[in-house]
């Protein structure tokens, strides 16, 4: 990676050496309810703004895995239009997959890499993945992406939203996981699953 990073960037992603350092540095930052508008903050804002939603999360723990060596590989989750989007970063350990994600609720989260597969690992998420009233929403998912493949690093440091990046992961094939026979049979989440999917940990100051 050859960014051109800050001293203080540099002092962040070097204790950010591993993904469960990571994601306990995501986990310090405040909710980007995003105030101003759609954003894509790029890494450099994320760190000096102290905030992200989950695709900035997401691509922040990319280029941490890439500052210490590791394919910057983040994975698209798409939901129906009834719900939100999801974008984690993914890593291996031992030939297994496991994901660090930016979220705001009880779930979503990080997973170990303890999953045989990408389509285990998208899957893990799946029950967990529903709306306020139940309905279980994740349909595709994208393989991994690699943010070292994509045209130049400025996006890193960009002052600017980072939109062209995200769009390069959103849109890239996606594979579906549900066909229209299994939605027509799914069961709502139970309402004790439901309350608790309704906790979140950082509460907008509107």
């Amino acid at each position: 990676m050859q960014s051109n990073l800050s001293p203080l960037e540099h002092q962040i992603l070097k204790k950010l050496f591993s993904p469960a350092r990571i994601q306990d540095y995501l986990n310090t930052l405040p909710i980007n309810f995003e105030p101003e508008g759609d954003t894509a903050l790029s890494p450099r804002r994320v760190m000096r703004e102290k905030r992200a939603h989950c695709a900035e999360g997401a691509l922040l723990a990319a280029v941490a895995l890439w500052y210490h060596g590791e394919p910057p590989l983040v994975l698209d989750l798409e939901s129906s239009r009834h719900d939100f989007d999801h974008m984690v970063a993914v890593f291996r350990r031992r030939g297994h997959w496991g994901a660090i994600g930016k979220t705001n609720h009880a779930v979503l989260r990080y997973r170990e890499p303890v999953y045989e597969s990408i389509h285990e690992l998208v899957m893990s998420f799946f029950h967990e993945y529903f709306t306020d009233d139940g309905k279980k929403t994740l349909r595709t998912y994208s393989d991994p992406i690699d943010l070292s493949k994509y045209k130049n690093q400025s996006w890193i440091t960009s002052e600017k939203n980072i939109w062209p990046v995200v769009d390069f992961v959103i849109e890239r094939p996606h594979y579906e996981i549900v066909s229209r026979e299994m939605i027509a049979g799914f069961r709502k989440a139970d309402p004790i699953e439901r309350k608790a999917g309704r906790l979140v940990e950082w509460k907008s100051k509107r």
